[in-house]
């Protein structure tokens, strides 16, 4: 599945991206039709916390429940079946491109402590950040371990 998340699911959307998911952050202020014209002309359900563009949206909608990102992710999980182990950390986290493996000029330009690490490396080719498996991944992936068990 695709994903379009309103403005108000941002942290959810980046927690779609880590799992490998297709998901498209929608821009501060957009109005409600513009959010389901786009939608419905990429092939996204649109993920938001307005009940009313909810029920506009019907069948190309879904209204998510829970104040954390971890009980929306549950939500997610429960409704639409959604793999938290699809591909990890295969997305850019902030534009949602693939990333692809660095090279050496890439890890010259990283910290100390990055370069240090067994890798892999990878960078987005749309934005140029650099990902490494720093403790940021660790502790994401094991959300994204729990998540895919159905832990709370």
């Amino acid at each position: 599945m695709r994903w379009l998340c309103d403005e108000m699911l941002g942290r959810l959307c980046r927690l779609l991206r880590a799992a490998g998911h297709d998901a498209a952050l929608a821009g501060g202020g957009t109005a409600d039709r513009g959010l389901l014209t786009r939608a419905r002309a990429e092939g996204r359900v649109l993920l938001t916390r307005d009940r009313e563009l909810s029920r506009i949206a019907g069948a190309d909608g879904f209204f998510v429940v829970g104040e954390t990102v971890e009980e929306q992710a549950r939500a997610l999980r429960a409704a639409f079946g959604v793999d938290w182990l699809l591909a990890p950390f295969t997305r850019c986290l902030m534009d949602n491109v693939p990333v692809r493996p660095v090279g050496m000029d890439d890890i010259a330009a990283m910290p100390d402590a990055a370069r240090g690490l067994s890798g892999p490396f990878h960078h987005c080719p749309a934005c140029g950040r650099l990902y490494w498996p720093g403790s940021h991944v660790r502790r994401m992936r094991a959300l994204l371990e729990r998540l895919a068990r159905g832990e709370p």
